[in-house]
């Protein structure tokens, strides 16, 4: 409880309202409408990474940098390249649509996207939306949108390259190089990691878990061009592909010495048109494919015990068209065609689905009042139509505040898993049956929101009531059988600020939730009532020194063996990092995470990394 009241405290400490300030908050998201606008203007609880944020935090993957984000909570199956889930606001984990270069990434099957394996070498910026928007992008977007943007290249041509060590037998290199030169810009970027790792599983809670570590090994490529023709049509090419290769436990093991690996691999090609047709007509266009493809071995071979080999390929056209009507209103209308083809051993009666999607938007600017609408029809093959909509409304008060309300509804399409997995008995007393009846999860949000901007000071308040209801769970009788069972209703308070002052800067983010099943009650496995972060960063000349206090009160977890329910304890994280300008295109980077060691895990069973400490070296010419 202590711990509680002084994150608020801090929270409320650090509010603009104890400070004046001149300037101007100028950053342009696109995610929250699909329409480029500034981030003060946006209507959606809205948070952006940035390549200077990346850069500072010297953190290695999307998912460290995301723990710092308001309303997020992620934990991971034992450490670097492990399974991860990522929660916004206490939704699920298969509740947030996470999209590369605006390219579906995401697994067919598991319903969730694999963000363990994307480096943020290759990462240029990360837009989070928070709140249903399935209006704009379609299924899985009951908690928000993730969106993250490879490297591009500006300016003249230019080098870099970066490297290091750390604990854990931990290296890490990056090379890069990009750039623009008259008509063309263009980036290209490699990336190594691998560390040793620890073990995975705790052997203290189960006999057959190996103890010895278990590492991750990551190649990471992305690559893009962009021809211009003129001022008004150009033509780009993107292309990505990350390959992790994971050591991890497995508690269904028979020998004590069995070895467990996976390989997983993040791919993404697009081909993409921009082009003014007239005054106010912007039309994109783009033909793109995303794959995740995972294969599991025992020992060294394919572990055919329930499938080994699961690959989802996401093939994906969208015609998008922004209508610029006048100085205050816009329009953007659009298609998409995605068709979802999945590879596996696993004899599934349906390998395949077809979506096709329409959707419409405005934005509208009536003095101090501002319009946000949005509809979307998404017509899938296996289970039919979902119809998702959002209304929302702000009022600027004055310069510097605003007020905000929104309406919106949200769906979750089921898995192949869900629908059309064939009945099959592991073995150890579990089976498990698709549902081709599934109809999808469905989700309604009501948001208020207050927000102060005023120069290089951000604030943000917003209340959330997400309803859910129709979430496929499975039934046990006679087997581990999909349905559409039970609802669920998460509200609560999120607050997030940031700020410069000088030399020094601010972020600090508290969300305070309640997320819950109705009727019977309990709080939603592995979230908490409670968590937050504050971030602080200063420079000393030629120092540029950050640190950030990361907490999460207790949640509910299950026994890996018997399933019965168990507490995971609160933590407090501490981590730091630090850079020192050689010159002015060599950096020294240092960054330590859990500097006090706290030994408390994300899920129950799986062992925290513990202390980690790493030493970079970072060129940019």
């Amino acid at each position: 409880m202590k711990q509680q009241k002084l994150l608020a405290a801090i929270l409320c400490a650090v509010t603009p309202l104890s400070y004046a300030t001149t300037g101007t908050l100028d950053e342009i998201v696109v995610t929250a409408t699909r329409i480029a606008q500034p981030l003060r203007q946006s209507l959606s609880s809205t948070t952006v990474i940035t390549r200077q944020d990346i850069q500072n935090s010297q953190a290695a993957d999307v998912a460290t940098i995301l723990r710092n984000v308001a309303g997020v909570e992620i934990n991971q199956g034992g450490g670097m390249g492990k399974t991860t889930n990522l929660y916004i606001r206490g939704s699920n984990a298969t509740h947030t649509l996470i999209l590369l270069d605006g390219v579906r990434i995401n697994s067919a099957t598991s319903g969730t996207t694999s963000i363990q394996d994307l480096m943020l070498d290759q990462i240029e910026r990360i837009e989070i939306v928070r709140g249903n928007v399935s209006s704009l992008y379609g299924s899985e977007a009951i908690g928000g949108v993730i969106q993250i943007f490879t490297k591009r290249g500006y300016d003249a041509p230019a080098l870099n390259v970066s490297g290091g060590l750390g604990n854990q037998g931990t290296r890490r290199l990056s090379a890069g190089f990009g750039g623009a030169v008259e008509s063309v810009d263009f980036n290209m970027q490699f990336s190594r990691f691998k560390t040793d790792g620890v073990s995975a599983l705790n052997p203290a809670l189960n006999a057959n878990v190996n103890p010895d570590k278990d590492g991750y090994d990551n190649t990471s490529l992305s690559a893009n061009v962009r021809y211009v023709f003129n001022k008004d049509n150009s033509l780009s090419v993107t292309a990505f592909n990350s390959r992790g290769d994971n050591q991890y436990d497995n508690t269904n093991n028979l020998n004590k010495s069995d070895i467990n690996t996976n390989k997983d691999s993040v791919s993404k090609f697009s081909l993409a048109s921009d082009n003014r047709l007239n005054d106010i007509w912007l039309s994109h266009l783009q033909l793109a494919q995303g794959t995740d493809d995972t294969q599991t071995f025992l020992n060294g071979q394919l572990d055919l015990a329930g499938g080994a080999a699961f690959k989802t390929t996401n093939q994906q056209v969208t015609w998008q068209n922004t209508l610029q009507l006048d100085a205050h209103n816009a329009l953007n209308l659009g298609a998409e065609d995605l068709t979802q083809q999945v590879t596996s051993d696993v004899a599934f009666t349906t390998k395949n689905r077809k979506v096709n999607s329409l959707f419409a938007g405005y934005t509208g600017y009536y003095g101090s009042h501002q319009v946000q609408a949005n509809l979307r029809q998404d017509r899938y093959s296996d289970f039919g139509q979902s119809n998702t909509g959002l209304l929302g409304y702000g009022y600027a008060i004055n310069d510097a505040w605003r007020a905000t309300a929104s309406i919106s509804t949200a769906f979750k399409a089921p898995t192949l898993n869900d629908l059309f997995y064939p009945f099959t008995n592991f073995g150890w007393g579990f089976s498990y049956a698709g549902n081709p009846n599934l109809q999808p999860e469905h989700s309604r949000n009501r948001e208020l929101g207050l927000h102060y901007t005023d120069g290089t000071q951000h604030f943000d308040a917003a209340y959330f009531d997400n309803r859910i209801s129709g979430l496929i769970t499975g039934n046990n009788l006679p087997a581990f059988a999909m349905v559409n069972l039970g609802e669920a209703r998460i509200d609560g308070t999120e607050l997030s600020y940031a700020g410069q002052f000088g030399d020094t800067g601010i972020k600090a983010a508290l969300t305070s939730q309640n997320p819950r099943t109705v009727g019977t009650g309990p709080v939603l496995t592995r979230r908490a009532k409670l968590h937050g972060n504050i971030g602080l960063s200063q420079q000393f000349g030629l120092w540029q020194i950050g640190g950030e206090w990361q907490y999460s009160d207790t949640r509910p977890d299950a026994n890996l063996t018997t399933g019965t329910p168990v507490t995971l304890s609160s933590y407090n994280v501490f981590n730091l990092n630090a850079g020192y300008a050689l010159n002015k295109k060599l950096k020294l980077s240092l960054r330590a995470d859990n500097l006090t060691n706290q030994n408390d895990a994300t899920a129950y069973g799986y062992n925290p990394l513990g202390r980690t400490l790493f030493v970079g070296l970072n060129y940019q010419q």
